[in-house]
């Protein structure tokens, strides 16, 4: 049972906010990297595959803290599961009924959300410990975050793989599409040009915090020397 003295944390938009980047699934915390190389060759995948997760994560995520005082502790990751594969099927039967098609190239992996280590660990990490209202919050931006790194892939890869987003002819007829990108190692490729681009800019901002942290100490040096 939950401590009923205990305070929770107050509500910030930190809690929302800190999953679309600072804490992003894919390119700070490396996780659910399965799907994210496999369906991401098209816009139109990736924002299928995002969204889909995006429902699967919120909708656990509020089960499991609106229940978190009833779970037993020796049962909660089986509970966990269970939870999580309901709303997998769920997923599953809404998009064969959206669209044969995009539930084909999908593949299985809209069934290996059950398995999605961002899923599953949100639920033991974070819902099962705080209330319903900043679970949801929570979950929303992390699948937001999740959706928007596999947009970004999918984007480079079709963009370049085909010339093409959401179907739509991006360059001449006269661009050699790289085939590359739209196979398995162009996923590795993106992956792994994003994230040197991101850690690239995020040591320039640190650099910078530093320098003007060491200037300021200096002007109070200098200030009380006088």
């Amino acid at each position: 049972m939950a401590n009923p003295t205990k305070k929770e944390a107050p509500f910030t938009m930190d809690i929302f906010t800190a999953g679309l980047w600072k804490e992003n699934p894919v390119f700070v915390m490396m996780l659910g990297l399965c799907p994210v190389l496999a369906v991401t060759n098209s816009v139109e995948n990736s924002l299928a595959m995002g969204l889909a997760s995006v429902f699967v994560l919120v909708c656990s995520n509020a089960l499991v803290s609106a229940l978190r005082d009833f779970i037993p502790k020796q049962v909660r990751i089986t509970t966990y599961i269970i939870i999580i594969a309901t709303f997998v099927t769920l997923v599953d039967y809404i998009i064969q009924a959206i669209s044969l098609d995009l539930y084909n190239k999908l593949g299985a992996f809209i069934q290996l959300i059950v398995v999605n280590c961002l899923i599953l660990g949100r639920a033991e990490a974070y819902a099962s410990k705080n209330s319903f209202g900043k679970s949801v919050i929570s979950a929303l931006g992390m699948g937001l975050g999740f959706t928007l790194a596999l947009v970004m892939l999918g984007g480079v890869r079709e963009l370049l793989g085909a010339g093409q987003l959401l179907g739509y002819q991006v360059f001449s007829l006269d661009f050699e599409p790289w085939v590359v990108m739209i196979l398995p190692p162009g996923g590795f490729i993106v992956l792994g040009s994003w994230l040197l681009l991101i850690n690239y800019f995020e040591q320039r901002k640190t650099g910078k915090l530093i320098a003007e942290d060491a200037a300021s100490h200096c002007t109070v040096s200098q200030s009380r020397g006088l």
